[in-house]
């Protein structure tokens, strides 16, 4: 290990003046920890929509009344608003957690050698969605959950995991220009199934608008639509999804496609099939809580997973460099 440098007066005005080039010139991340960095900061995205998602189950919506404070008089929560406060602070604590990840993510990204300036724009990215995002939560909040801004919320989150997965997958990547690996019938087709995603993420935000968890125990405004109806419109896109992931696979099979994307999309299907065996026994079953959190969670891993499939559809050959580093498909068995 390298003996790192005494601090100096001038050291420390630089640091001042702009900390990422300073932290630069003095760390050489290895390309797995810049792997690892995008990494935490996709799967702390992913984890506070789920936190995200228990605290409407739980009803605890208004736990803190107003924002950017918790109560008129208190910036954290307070004994007398007992489960629900604990469980709102909480997940508006967990924000403070994400920006950690993704301002992780930064200082890897910038402090990598080469500078890949693209892999540090995923970066700021990422943290300008998280604070437009803990904005709009504040807004969520002070409407009273209106359905429309919560939705809003889904979706910008939504938004963050899909840029928070691509820098992960750059991180494992060269910064060549892109080589197509299928032809443009197969990338047409998985754009498809990107759009049809995307709607069965949109449609669903409404069934959860329109449906029985409104997040607080007080009245509060809903989606003036019949939710089952909603809800037999998203298993019908959810259908979809999966008939043209099937399809993708067939297609990849008969074009002996490189094993990339064949896996991915085998990944998928599975994802699929778990996430339509949650949706439905949670419909049946009148909509548990544990299950819809679950589905939740369903959600955004399909998502990352619609994403991948996009995503190796194409290569970037690393440099002889060696930066990044290799892939390691074990990384992310979960996604």
């Amino acid at each position: 290990m390298e003996r790192v440098p005494n601090l100096t007066r001038a050291d420390a005005l630089a640091a001042v003046r702009n900390p990422l080039a300073f932290i630069a010139g003095r760390w050489t991340p290895h390309p797995r920890t810049v792997q690892r960095a995008a990494f935490a900061a996709l799967a702390m995205g992913v984890i506070i929509v789920v936190t995200g998602g228990a605290v409407r189950l739980t009803g605890s919506g208004l736990g803190c009344p107003t924002w950017p404070t918790c109560t008129d008089t208190s910036l954290t929560t307070t004994r007398a608003m007992g489960f629900h406060g604990v469980i709102e602070f909480g997940n508006r604590m967990l924000t403070y957690v994400l920006c950690a990840a993704v301002g992780w993510a930064i200082v890897a990204a910038r402090a990598q050698k080469p500078w890949r300036r693209s892999l540090t724009r995923l970066g700021w990215a990422q943290f300008w969605i998280v604070m437009g995002n803990a904005v709009l939560g504040g807004i969520v909040v002070l409407v009273g959950l209106n359905p429309y801004t919560v939705a809003a919320h889904f979706l910008l989150s939504s938004g963050l995991i899909a840029v928070a997965t691509v820098m992960w997958q750059r991180t494992r990547e060269g910064d060549t220009a892109p080589r197509p690996l299928v032809g443009k019938a197969v990338q047409q087709l998985v754009w498809f199934l990107v759009v049809a995603s995307g709607l069965l993420i949109v449609v669903g935000t409404v069934v959860t608008g329109a449906g029985p968890h409104a997040g607080d125990s007080k009245e509060v405004e809903r989606i003036p639509v019949d939710w089952e109806t909603v809800a037999k419109m998203h298993a019908v896109l959810a259908w979809i999804v999966v008939t043209l992931t099937f399809a993708l696979w067939f297609v990849l099979k008969a074009v002996d496609a490189p094993p990339g994307p064949l896996h991915r999309t085998r990944e998928l299907f599975l994802i699929l099939l778990g996430q339509g065996v949650i949706g439905y026994v949670q419909y049946f079953t009148h909509l548990p809580e544990a299950l819809v959190a679950l589905h939740m969670l369903g959600s955004c891993v399909m998502w990352v997973g619609v994403l991948r499939v996009l995503l190796s559809l194409r290569e970037r050959p690393v440099s002889v460099t060696g930066l990044p580093g290799p892939s390691t498909e074990a990384s992310l068995t979960t996604a």
